[in-house]
């Protein structure tokens, strides 16, 4: 019975693709999570410590945060970690998480337009607004949905894509949300009043950002923390966007390759996508820097801001390797996912 334990945690390992991560509010645990809807949790500061080995790199607690599929989508507050996938989203508290024993506190509900359907969930984000806490998800019947997580009340439905969401950001002094789709879109919404978006871009009818040749989706979307620009990508050329004028200003290149993850740090773009780097652009559109990674595609980057003494970038995707950047220049080394 062990061996055959064993034989399917390979297996598993061998097949493993890591969606998406998340950093513990104190900023010494890092948790990942997988296309076999489980969470692994890491210790930051056992993996970095000057004696760290290959056991310290493996998680030191895992459990089963999907009964059925993957898990796309973490995200954290300051009390919680919140998950979202197939099925319902979840949240667990990060103190019963650090003790090993993790239990859901809490669900929401996307709404089951179709009687024998579940939409995915692909991407989640929250947004801290004087009125209360809200979190946004990009799902898979086209929908962008929002709660008010302190009541568990579905306040707004976003309608208008044509094909399933990627992903969801927020613009949070100007009360909106883009979103990108599998359609070809990004569109911008007012998260006030719900309905129709007030913006739509289409990065494959720009002669700057179309690759015909590619497709059409757009998997990534972020706004810089100034409001005054976009950038999004997938199989169109990512992209910057001004915000004022919903132009397309700059490309970042990268010829033959897509985008599945983007975001802006600090004077910097990160970006991610069917090529086993990380990419780091200047605003400009011109490469500061390519960082060689385990995942053949990347599907998440996370840079923890929480401790100053565990800040690292940690990048995952089509593999059981997270690779952990203590300087953002270079692999440092790899967490494995194991189960």
């Amino acid at each position: 019975m062990k061996e055959q334990e064993s034989l399917l945690s390979k297996r598993r390992c061998l097949h493993t693709t890591v969606f998406s991560q998340s950093y513990s509010p104190c900023g010494k645990y890092l948790v990942a999570a997988c296309n076999f809807g489980y969470v692994a949790v890491y210790s930051l500061v056992a993996a970095l410590a000057p004696n760290a080995d290959e056991d310290t790199r493996k998680p030191i607690y895992s459990f089963k945060a999907c009964e059925e599929g993957a898990i796309y989508s973490l995200i954290s507050t300051e009390t919680l970690l919140i998950s979202a996938g197939n099925g319902d989203i979840c949240a667990w508290k990060w103190s019963e998480i650090i003790d090993k024993a993790a239990k859901v506190v809490w669900t929401l509900r996307v709404p089951q337009h179709q009687v024998f359907t579940n939409p995915e969930i692909n991407s989640i984000v929250l947004d801290k607004q004087e009125s209360g806490t809200y979190l946004y998800a990009g799902c898979g019947d086209n929908n962008v949905y929002a709660w008010d997580i302190e009541t568990g009340e579905l306040t707004q439905s976003f309608s208008g894509h044509k094909d399933y969401v990627h992903c969801v950001c927020t613009k949070n002094s100007s009360r909106e949300c883009a979103s990108a789709s599998e359609d070809g879109t990004v569109r911008i919404w007012d998260c006030r009043v719900g309905g129709e978006a007030v913006h739509v871009l289409e990065p494959n009818k720009q002669e700057l950002t179309a690759r015909s040749d590619l497709g059409k989706w757009v998997a990534c979307v972020d706004c810089d923390n100034n409001e005054d620009w976009l950038v999004c990508g997938g199989a169109p050329h990512l992209s910057s966007w001004h915000l004022r004028s919903l132009a397309p200003v700059s490309v970042f290149n990268t010829p033959g390759a897509t985008h599945n993850f983007v975001t802006f740090y600090d004077d910097t773009v990160i970006s991610g996508g069917s090529e086993a780097c990380v990419n780091h652009w200047f605003v400009n559109g011109d490469v500061k820097s390519k960082v060689p990674c385990s995942a053949s595609t990347v599907f998440d980057i996370k840079i923890n801001t929480h401790s100053p003494t565990n800040k690292v970038l940690c990048a995952a995707g089509s593999s059981p390797k997270i690779d952990l950047c203590t300087n953002f220049g270079y692999k440092a080394f790899s967490l494995l996912f194991s189960i």
